[in-house]
């Protein structure tokens, strides 16, 4: 995980044989040079785990005829990685991982590209949020939160999802919630464990092993529907508020690139976040939610994402 390439094995013959066998297939375009994974963060977070583990189980369904490297380029809350892919228009062998930076750095003004510089490939998986309180909390339920005058949580950062979903629970319940600015998804959780903020919104793989261990207590989750691992745990939207909001792991490329390699690419997620590698390796890891969305469906999820966000920015006077 933490090496700084990831090689498909193959040989010249064995790339002309699969780029034969892609063409006869009709399948058009072939990726023919070693492909580049760019990673906006260092090495170790999420998104670079996200590229790593997709370049392991391609390379573990070998359906992909080139290798795959990963490059990480840090900096500037993911702006210098993501102008970087950005510049390298046309380029079918350079791929991207989205993640909250996408958009609110731009909207931020601290990068000088945005959603709208990138060739959208695939939605690959879904990473849902959990409202949780301590064990001992006086919320039981969302009706809790609704009965109550005033409430606070912890985010990480003044902009995230965790922010934005606070913000949907102030608007939806008529409830005043205060947001407190955290700079780690940890110190959050020890706040709540503390008792000093009231709730927080989190990834299952962040506080999974907490309620399992009888700690926390799980009130609701954004998804659409109950999530197969909390099965007794309702919806937002069951708990009447009209509330759905995800994190979708996805893939970008550059601007500018043809047509069949978008199309080739999108085939090959979806390869992968239908296999068993996929499921064992990230899903189950992380607690994530297998969700496959087209380049079109990615396409509208991006510029969905991005209006919401630059909506709660222009709300809390961050937007740029």
């Amino acid at each position: 995980m933490r090496n700084n390439l990831i090689f498909a094995t193959t040989t010249a013959i064995g790339l002309v044989a699969a780029s034969a066998s892609f063409a006869q297939d009709g399948a058009g375009w072939v990726p023919e040079e070693p492909v580049t994974f760019v990673v906006p963060f260092g090495a170790g977070g999420g998104s670079d785990v996200l590229a790593r583990t997709i370049a392991t189980v391609i390379n573990d369904l070998d359906i992909v005829p080139t290798s795959i490297n990963i490059e990480n380029h840090p900096g500037g809350s993911g702006a210098i990685g993501y102008n970087h892919l950005a510049q390298q228009s046309g380029n079918p062998h350079v791929l991207g991982t989205v993640s909250v930076s996408f958009f609110t750095t731009p909207l931020m003004g601290g990068s000088p590209v945005n959603y709208e510089d990138f060739t959208p490939v695939a939605g690959i998986a879904m990473s849902p949020y959990i409202l949780v309180v301590p064990e001992d909390s006086p919320i039981k339920s969302i009706d809790d939160i609704k009965s109550a005058d005033r409430l606070t949580t912890g985010t990480v950062g003044v902009v995230s999802d965790a922010a934005l979903l606070s913000r949907m629970i102030s608007d939806k319940a008529d409830v005043t919630v205060d947001a407190v600015p955290f700079d780690g998804e940890g110190e959050v959780l020890s706040s709540l464990l503390g008792k000093h903020v009231d709730f927080m919104f989190a990834n299952p793989g962040e506080v999974t092993p907490q309620i399992e261990a009888g700690t926390l207590r799980a009130v609701a989750v954004s998804t659409a529907e109950r999530l197969p691992s909390l099965p007794d745990v309702p919806t937002l939207q069951e708990s009447g508020l009209d509330i759905e909001h995800v994190q979708l792991r996805g893939v970008v490329m550059p601007p500018e690139v043809p047509e069949e390699a978008v199309a080739y690419w999108e085939d090959v997620f979806k390869q992968v976040a239908e296999s068993d590698a996929w499921k064992e390796q990230y899903l189950d890891r992380f607690g994530d939610e297998p969700r496959f969305a087209s380049s079109e469906e990615f396409a509208e999820i991006l510029k969905e994402t991005n209006d919401l966000y630059a909506g709660m920015m222009e709300q809390t006077g961050n937007a740029q």
